[in-house]
């Protein structure tokens, strides 16, 4: 039964999750919410180093959230997985986990999510806040 406003999976979805199901269960596992990540994330630091620019952040609160959802999300859920993964991250490969998470990889993954529901990143400016 869903839930108000949840999308049934959609198949795509739910085929990614589980092919890259081991990758994504070893991140869920290994991170530890250290944050040793944050400083490899130049947008972290520009940012004034806000807790939502960390790179542990945005993968458990992207692809991670998905996981745990086993592909069910509001199409609210789906655009805040959006600004995450196109608006946060610039995938310039420099974020760093000490413990052998492959943060690049799961954020690439959540853009590959973000795609088989025509989400992209705003290329109109309708994204930039004052």
């Amino acid at each position: 039964m869903l839930g108000k406003g949840e999308r049934a999976v959609v198949p795509s979805i739910k085929e990614l999750l589980d092919e890259n199901a081991p990758k994504i269960r070893f991140m869920l596992q290994l991170c530890v919410r250290c944050a040793m990540c944050a400083e490899s994330c130049f947008l972290y630091r520009m940012k004034d180093r806000d807790p939502l620019y960390m790179p542990s952040h945005k993968m458990l609160n992207s692809v991670g959230t998905l996981y745990r959802r086993k592909g069910r999300a509001s199409p609210g859920d789906l655009e805040k997985i959006r600004e995450i993964v196109w608006h946060r991250c610039v995938l310039c490969m420099r974020c760093y986990c000490p413990l052998g998470v492959d943060i690049p990889g799961i954020i690439a993954l959540g853009r590959s999510l973000c795609r088989t529901q025509d989400l992209y990143r705003h290329y109109d400016g309708s994204d930039l806040k004052p």
